[in-house]
Order: structure tokens, then C-alpha cells, then sequence
């Protein structure tokens, strides 16, 4: 006698089990994550908004409160900077408040920092590391930005001949006047005599954000020039990313790791209004991408050129 073996039927409603599990996702299904979508393009934006308005203010007045103490500190203790290198012989630390900057018929009177990549310029102006310091013979060159981060350097078209301007560092108390207002392509000051100083500002012009030119700002030293201890790196050795109108190139991995976050956040919010609630949903995600948006726009401001 011969057995036959029959196939067990497949369970059509097992093997559709986990399609069932998600809702189809039909045309209003469609409409909504579109409308989704834009909704969170558009807490991306407010937050970039937000970052470059509010936060970028609010951080950069924290930055200059943190500098001005530490500027304090070191004049009452004798240890401000007068070169290009520390009391320990080591080149000073990017960021290094080096100089107290004021332009009283603009209102400037800001802490300069040593260093003059994008990463420094966001927490106020910068010392180009291969020039002499504010109060010292020779030319010494301070970049502001002109529209983000307190924008320290926003009126620089404002400056006359004449207008002065105070550098106080750890040898004291230098006076400077404008003698002149130039733009790219505009003729070099006159060469200096031995022994004169000059402090040259350098920001962006034009419309901000989108500028379409270089401001320079030139004064001459007219208070005793102090001793300078002499160079320990030139031109030649600065970075890339210290030249006008660079960005610090440093900036792309920490905006890689904010897009991913962005992405990630998307996906999970997205999976999340549809198993969790429309509302339980945008009450976590706006505070979250307002933070990741801040956050992502705070690096693209790293990334922008230095005097922006």
C-alpha cells in the first residue's frame, strides 16, 4: 500500500501578518507625511533662524563675559599675553583673550582672541597670530564678523579719518587713529617708518550674510609703541583656515554627525505619529529639532568664512 504525503496549505494569514501590521499607506496617507515633511523642514529652518538671531547672540555675549574675565584676571596678575607665545614659551591656545578692542563713535568694546579661524571668531575679534600685538610696532590685523555672532565689526563702514580707537593689552593702553576706509582692490597704505605701529580691521561688507567684498580699517599707532618680544611664526605658517575670509574646515565632522541626527530624528518622529499620536509626537519632536536644527546651523556657521 502506498502513502501519500500531502503539503500542510501555507497560512496566507501568517504570511501577511506583518504587511497587516502596518497601515496602507494611501493617498491622505501620502498628504500627510508630505505635510509632515514640511512641517519639520520648517522647524529646521526656525531653528537655523534661531540659532543665527538669538542663540548666536546670546553665545557670543556669554563668550565675551567669559573672555573679559579672564582678560581681567590676567592684567591683574601680569600674565596677559605680549606675543606670540605664553609664559610657558608655547604658542598661545586659539581663543586666548590677548587685547581689550574699543571704537567708542561705534560702540565697540569687545575682548580680542587669539587665532583668527571661524571656530574663534564666533565668541568675538581675532588677533592674526603672525602680526605684532595692538600697541606694538609694525602692523597688527584683528578680524570681526560683520553680521553673525555679535557682529563686532558690523559698522566698520561707519569709521572716519581721524576716529580713534583704544587697544588696551598687558603692556598698557595704545591710541590709534583712522586714517583711512579700504575695500578690495583699493590701494595699500603708505609703507611705515621704523618704529610706528598700525592696526588694520578686517571684516566682510556688503549685503550680510551674502557680502561682496572686504573691509579694511586702517589706524595709526598714535600713542609711544611698546616692545614687541619678537616673531615666532610668520605668514607662512598660518593655517588655511586663519586667512580672511576662510572657514575652519574643522567643523564637517561634528555637521555630518548633525544631519545624521536630523535624519534619524525624522525617520523615528515619522514612525512615531503614526503607532504613537499625531500630538504626543510634535510635543517631543519641535523642542528636539529646534536643538538639532541650532545645533547643525552653529557648525555651518563654522564652516562660513571667518568674517561673515
Amino acid at each position: 500500500m502506498t502513502i501519500q504525503l500531502r503539503e500542510a496549505p501555507v497560512a496566507t494569514s501568517d504570511a501577511s501578518a506583518v504587511a497587516r501590521s502596518l497601515p496602507p499607506l494611501g493617498e491622505p496617507a501620502r498628504l500627510r507625511l508630505a505635510g509632515t515633511a514640511s512641517v519639520v523642514i520648517g522647524a529646521l529652518l526656525l531653528g537655523f533662524f534661531v540659532q543665527y538671531v538669538g542663540v548666536s547672540q546670546l553665545s557670543y555675549a556669554r563668550d565675551q563675559s567669559l573672555a573679559i574675565e579672564q582678560f581681567r584676571y590676567d592684567l591683574a596678575n601680569a600674565t596677559a599675553p605680549v606675543g606670540q607665545v605664553g609664559p610657558d614659551s608655547k604658542l598661545l591656545e586659539p581663543g586666548t583673550p590677548v587685547a581689550l578692542l574699543e571704537i567708542p563713535v561705534i560702540r565697540v568694546r569687545e575682548v580680542v582672541l587669539e587665532g583668527t579661524t571661524s571656530s574663534t571668531t564666533v565668541s568675538g575679534p581675532a588677533h592674526r597670530r603672525d602680526t605684532p600685538l595692538p600697541g606694538q610696532a609694525g602692523a597688527s590685523v584683528v578680524y570681526g564678523r560683520q553680521a553673525s555672532y555679535g557682529a563686532p565689526f558690523g559698522n566698520l563702514s561707519l569709521l572716519r579719518k581721524g576716529d580713534r580707537i583704544v587697544a588696551t593689552t598687558g603692556q598698557g593702553e595704545a591710541t590709534y587713529r583712522v586714517t583711512g576706509v579700504r575695500y578690495t582692490g583699493d590701494s595699500l597704505p603708505e609703507p611705515m617708518e621704523g618704529g610706528e605701529g598700525r592696526l588694520t580691521l578686517v571684516s566682510a561688507a556688503g549685503v550680510p550674510y551674502i557680502p561682496n567684498t572686504i573691509i579694511r580699517v586702517d589706524a595709526r599707532l598714535t600713542s609711544e609703541a611698546q616692545p614687541s618680544p619678537g616673531k615666532v611664526i610668520g605668514y607662512a605658517a598660518l593655517d588655511a583656515n586663519e586667512l580672511t575670509m576662510a572657514g575652519d574646515t574643522r567643523g564637517w565632522p561634528l555637521l555630518v554627525l548633525g544631519l545624521i541626527l536630523l535624519f534619524v530624528t525624522l525617520a523615528l518622529f515619522t514612525v512615531s505619529r503614526r503607532f504613537w499620536g499625531k500630538w504626543q509626537t510634535w510635543i517631543v519632536a519641535v523642542p528636539v529639532l529646534l536643538t538639532l536644527g541650532s545645533f547643525t546651523a552653529q557648525q555651518v556657521a563654522v564652516l562660513l568664512p571667518n568674517v561673515i
